[in-house]
C-alpha cells in the first residue's frame, strides 16, 4: 500500500473546461459538489483506501522565518485569487494507477449546471522513510 496526496485546487478564474468559477455556482450546485466528495470518500472508507480529508477556509496567511527570530507575516491566500489549495484527501492504495483512477473520478465532481468539473487535482505520493534516506 502507497499513501497518495490529492490536493484540491480552487479555480477563482473561469478554466479551459469549467467556465464558471465556483464562487459563481449556486447554494445547490454547492451541495452536489460536497456531497459528490463525502459520498466518494465514503465509498473509500468502506474500502480501506480512505485515510483523511479537510476542506480549507479560503483565507489565510503566509509565514516565513525571516533570520531574525520574527517571521514576518503576509496577509493571503484570498478567496479572489486565481489558484489556491482548497482541501485535501489522503489516500492509501496498492498502486500509483490505482491513485490516478481516484483522482480522475474525483475530477469528475459536478460543477455548475451539475456537469463534471474535470478539475486538475494534484497527485502528490508521500515520501517514504526508505525513498529520504536514498536520496
Amino acid at each position: 500500500m502507497a499513501k497518495y496526496l490529492l490536493l484540491k485546487h480552487y479555480r477563482g478564474a473561469p478554466s479551459a473546461v469549467n467556465d464558471v468559477p465556483m464562487d459563481q455556482w449556486t447554494p445547490q450546485e454547492i451541495t452536489d459538489h460536497v456531497r459528490y466528495m463525502s459520498d466518494f470518500a465514503a465509498r473509500l472508507e468502506e474500502t480501506g483506501e480512505y485515510v483523511d480529508g479537510q476542506a480549507l477556509a479560503p483565507e489565510g496567511t503566509f509565514v516565513r522565518y525571516d533570520g531574525e527570530g520574527r517571521p514576518p507575516v503576509t496577509d493571503g491566500p484570498f478567496a479572489e485569487t486565481k489558484d489556491l489549495i482548497a482541501g485535501w484527501m489522503v489516500i492509501d492504495v496498492d498502486s500509483y494507477e490505482r491513485a490516478v483512477e481516484l483522482a480522475g473520478e474525483l475530477s469528475a465532481a459536478p460543477g455548475a449546471g451539475g456537469k463534471p468539473i474535470h478539475e486538475w487535482l494534484e497527485l502528490r505520493p508521500f515520501l517514504s522513510a526508505h525513498q529520504a534516506t536514498a536520496e
